[in-house]
This record gives structure tokens, C-alpha cells and sequence, in this order.
């Protein structure tokens, strides 16, 4: 019964999230990593945003540097389209970032290899996000590409976990 009670309070906290979601507009003036820019938007309000879904190497791991030039190339200097419905713990809006022809730029850095789908957080994405997510990653991976080339690569949180970074 108490996990049913759970299941029920989470799906209702969901519901609440997408429901106050909201989206806005902008120029990408900065890319700080390979999964977090800086967007002014038209009422040149500066916000940082760590892409949804996704998680990437950090700076000093193998292809964290990578991983940010891959995301400069992509949207710096570009306007994206974020549709957001909360705030990391750093007060970052958590979104998905479009390219302005419709490209999900988050789905693009999981399918050059650039980073993980993070499936820690996969339930706050929508389900035909996350499978398309998960599946990029495994075609990422199978074909070897950007991080998939280590034979060991290791997840970002695992990294931050040991204190490396």
C-alpha cells in the first residue's frame, strides 16, 4: 500500500511539473561544459541551463573538453527554443534545448558520443524522449563514437562521486 500511496504521490509531482512547465527564447552566449550553457533571453535576462536528460563528461575527464567544443559547435552564438519545468539544486533551470531548426540538442550530444542519458532523472522526461534518449545512446555506443571509444568510459557521476573532478 505505501508504495502504491508513492507511486501515486510521484506521478502527482510529475503532473504538477509538467503542468507549471514553461519555455522561453534566446541567444546562447556561453557554454560552460558539455551539458550546461548561459542563454540571454529578449528581455536580456541571463539564465543557466543544464541540459535535461543528459549528463557529460566533466572538464577534466577524457572528453570533457570534447563534449563542451561539441555543444559550442552546436548552439554558441545560436538561438534555442528551452522548455524547462524546474531548477537543479545550484538553481540552474533543468530544459530541453532546441536548435531553432527543431533539433533536440540534448538528444544530439547523447548521439555524437558527447554524453550519457541520464536515466537517474529519465522519469522527469517525456517517455518518447526518453526511449529515443536511451536508444541514441546504445547506437552511440555500439558504433563507438566520441566517449564510446574508451573501453571503460566512466559516467560522470561516478567521477564527481570520487571526488575527481
Amino acid at each position: 500500500m505505501l508504495a502504491l500511496i508513492g507511486a501515486f504521490a510521484l506521478l502527482s509531482a510529475m503532473a504538477m511539473a509538467m503542468a507549471m512547465a514553461a519555455e522561453f527564447s534566446g541567444l546562447v552566449v556561453g557554454v560552460s561544459d558539455g551539458d550546461t550553457i548561459k542563454v540571454l533571453d529578449e528581455s536580456h535576462h541571463m539564465h543557466t541551463v543544464r541540459l535535461m536528460g543528459i549528463d557529460a563528461p566533466e572538464k577534466a575527464q577524457p572528453f570533457g573538453q570534447q563534449s563542451k567544443q561539441s555543444l559550442s559547435d552546436l548552439v554558441y552564438r545560436q538561438r534555442v527554443m528551452v522548455e524547462w519545468a524546474k531548477r537543479d539544486k545550484y538553481g540552474r533551470i533543468v530544459g530541453k534545448v532546441m536548435a531553432q531548426d527543431g533539433k533536440d540538442i540534448c538528444l544530439e550530444q547523447i548521439s555524437r558520443g558527447m554524453a550519457w542519458h541520464y536515466k537517474k532523472y529519465a522519469v522527469e522526461q517525456s517517455s518518447g524522449d526518453r526511449d529515443e534518449y536511451a536508444a541514441a545512446e546504445r547506437v552511440a555506443q555500439e558504433s563507438r563514437v566520441g566517449l564510446w571509444q574508451d573501453e571503460t568510459p566512466v559516467p560522470p557521476w561516478v567521477w564527481r562521486h570520487k571526488g575527481q573532478n
